[in-house]
C-alpha cells in the first residue's frame, strides 16, 4: 500500500519526488556511478550534468533514499578522453563499485566504453551524449544502454528541418575531428540528402583550432546561407567569432552545444542570434522548471552553470533509475532494471518532460521529436527562438504511442 501511495504522489511532489519517500530500514549505500568530464574543454557541461545528479541524489536523501537506503553518487571525471572513460568504466562495474552508472558526456568518450556496460550486463544511463550510435550499437532487445538526451539524428533532422523553414539550400557544415563531429555530420549529410540537397561547403578542425576565418571566407565563396556547427561549446564560440571576422551573414545553427555557457564566454556578441537545438529552455511558465532552476542555483552558489540542459537530463535520469529501483523491489542487477525501464508502470513528471512510457524493448530513447525547442541567443542569455514555442512549452510534450 505504501509503495502505491508513493508512486500515486510522485507526479506531484516537486522538491523530493514521492518515489524517494518510503522510509525503511537498511543501510547499505545504493551506489550511482557517474561519468562526466568536470576538467578540460568539456567541463561546462560536465559539471552541469554533475550538479543536477548531486541535486537529485540530494533530494532522495533527505527523503529518506529508497527505502532507508541512501543513494551514493560515485562521481569520476573521465577529462573527455575516450581512454580515460574507458578505465573509469572497467573501474565501476568490473570492480563492483556502482550498482548502475549514469554516464558520458561526449559521444567519443562513450563509444570506446559502451561495451564494457554491455558484456557485464551493467545498466548504463546516458545523461547528456547525444551521438546517434550510442543507442544504436547493440540492439535494443538485448542492450543494457539507455538515454535520455536528444540522439543527433533528431537534432539534425530537426536542424535541415529548419534551415528548409527559412527557405535556405545552400548549406555549408563545420564539425570537428571528434567522434562527436563525425557522426554530426553524417547525420546532417544524411537528412540534407532526403531533400536532395548536399553541402556546399564542408569543413573538419581539431578541438583547440584558434580559428577557421579561412574557412569562413571559403564557405562563403562558396555560396553559404547556412551554416550548421557540430562542435563543443569553446569551439562554438571560436567559429561564431571567426565567421564575425570573415563577415559571412549565413545563418549560424547547430545542435545542444550551441548553447553552452563556454560558448557564450568565448564567442560573446558574435552568436547574438545564433539558433540551437534544445530540451529545456529557461522560462517562468511551468512551475517544476522553475523550482528547479531555483533549486539548482541554491546549489551551485556563485559558480556559473554550462548547460541547463545536461544538468535537467541528469536529474531526470536519476528519478528515472530511482522508479526503476521501486518497480524491481530494490533489485539492482541489469537484466531487472533492464525490464523496469522498458515497461515502467508511472510516469514520472520531470524536469524536461513527463516521462510516460519513455522505453520500450525496441526504443532505448526517452527523447523523441516533438520535445525539441529552438532556442537562440539574445543579450548574453537563451530564449525561445520563436515566440509561439514558449506558448507551447506550457504543454508538457509526451512521447508519441505512450499511454496517458
Amino acid at each position: 500500500m505504501r509503495r502505491k501511495l508513493v508512486w500515486a504522489l510522485a507526479g506531484l511532489l516537486l522538491g523530493a519526488p514521492a518515489w524517494a519517500a518510503a522510509p525503511s530500514e537498511g543501510p547499505a549505500p545504493i551506489r550511482v556511478g557517474f561519468i562526466c568530464p568536470f576538467t578540460g574543454g568539456s567541463a561546462d557541461f560536465g559539471t552541469a550534468a554533475r550538479l543536477g545528479a548531486e541535486l537529485a541524489v540530494s533530494e532522495v536523501n533527505q527523503a529518506g533514499g529508497y527505502l532507508g537506503r541512501p543513494l551514493e553518487l560515485v562521481a569520476r571525471d573521465d577529462k573527455s578522453n575516450p581512454d580515460e572513460g574507458r578505465k573509469i568504466a572497467e573501474e565501476l562495474v568490473q570492480g563492483k563499485k556502482a550498482d548502475f552508472t549514469i554516464g558520458f558526456c561526449n559521444s567519443g568518450v562513450a563509444l570506446k566504453s559502451l561495451e564494457v556496460f554491455q558484456n557485464a550486463h551493467h545498466l548504463l544511463m546516458i545523461p547528456v551524449a547525444t551521438g546517434t550510435a550510442l543507442t544504436a550499437q547493440f540492439p535494443p532487445a538485448s542492450s543494457f544502454i539507455f538515454r535520455v538526451s536528444p540522439r543527433d539524428a533528431l537534432q539534425a533532422a530537426f536542424l535541415v528541418d529548419e534551415v528548409q523553414r527559412r527557405s535556405l539550400n545552400k548549406v555549408a557544415v563545420f564539425a570537428d575531428k571528434t567522434g562527436y563531429g563525425e557522426g554530426g555530420l553524417k547525420d546532417v549529410e544524411r537528412f540534407l540528402a532526403q531533400k536532395s540537397l548536399k553541402p556546399v561547403y564542408v569543413a573538419r578542425f581539431d578541438l583547440g583550432t584558434a580559428s577557421l576565418t579561412a574557412q569562413m571566407r571559403e564557405a562563403k565563396a562558396a555560396g553559404a546561407e547556412a551554416i550548421i556547427a557540430y562542435t563543443v561549446g569553446p569551439e562554438m564560440g571560436m567559429l561564431a567569432q571567426s565567421r564575425a571576422e570573415a563577415g559571412v551573414n549565413a545563418d549560424l545553427l547547430g545542435p545542444w552545444t550551441l548553447a553552452l555557457r563556454s560558448a557564450e564566454d568565448r564567442g560573446g556578441k558574435a552568436l547574438e542570434g545564433a539558433a540551437m537545438v534544445q530540451t529545456i529552455v529557461p522560462d517562468t511558465t511551468l512551475e517544476r522548471r522553475t523550482s528547479f532552476i531555483a533549486r539548482l542555483h541554491r546549489l551551485r552558489g556563485k559558480e556559473p552553470l554550462g548547460s541547463l540542459m545536461a544538468a535537467a537530463q541528469s536529474y531526470d535520469a536519476v528519478y528515472l533509475m530511482l522508479g526503476a529501483l521501486f518497480q524491481t523491489q530494490g533489485h539492482a542487477e541489469g537484466e531487472a532494471l533492464k525490464n523496469a525501464l522498458e515497461h515502467l508502470n508511472r510516469p514520472y513528471s520531470g524536469v524536461v518532460t513527463t516521462y510516460d512510457q519513455p522505453f520500450s524493448p525496441s526504443d532505448h530513447d526517452a527523447i523523441s521529436a516533438n520535445m525539441l525547442w529552438l532556442a537562440t541567443w539574445r543579450r548574453g542569455e537563451l530564449h525561445f527562438f520563436y515566440p509561439e514555442d514558449a506558448r507551447k512549452a506550457t504543454v508538457i510534450q509526451r512521447k508519441p504511442g505512450a499511454a496517458h
